[in-house]
């Protein structure tokens, strides 16, 4: 469980679809990375892959999503979002705090898959 400087996270991040599955997930690997390199602490990566946009982004109507959930000191999100912003293959991200409740719902749900 997060310690008392730590909280709980949710990263989507949807990368180009003309990246290839190796680079997929080394895209994946340079994000997760950051954050365990930072005192943060991976609790579930969910690699969805190939979906399509509900609108356009940057001309492409599919992307490659990713879902990591990890605990981690807040000053890491600042580190993860200048990467984001820097790298090319990113399209979208978006990075939510998680309450408790999401916490207990996101467990759940993994549990029963």
């Amino acid at each position: 469980m997060a310690t008392s400087n730590t909280q709980n996270y949710e990263l989507m991040i949807i990368f180009t679809p003309i990246l290839s599955e190796e680079d997929f997930k080394t895209a994946q690997k340079k994000f997760t990375s950051i954050i365990t390199e930072n005192g943060g602490e991976l609790v579930h990566e969910n690699p969805w892959g190939l979906r399509s946009l509900a609108y356009p982004i940057q001309k492409k109507t599919t992307g490659l999503y990713t879902v990591v959930e990890y605990t981690a000191p807040t000053d890491v999100n600042a580190k993860i979002e200048i990467q984001l912003n820097r790298d090319e293959t990113v399209m979208r991200y978006m990075l939510t705090h998680l309450d408790k409740f999401a916490v207990e719902y996101n467990t759940r749900k993994r549990n029963k898959a």
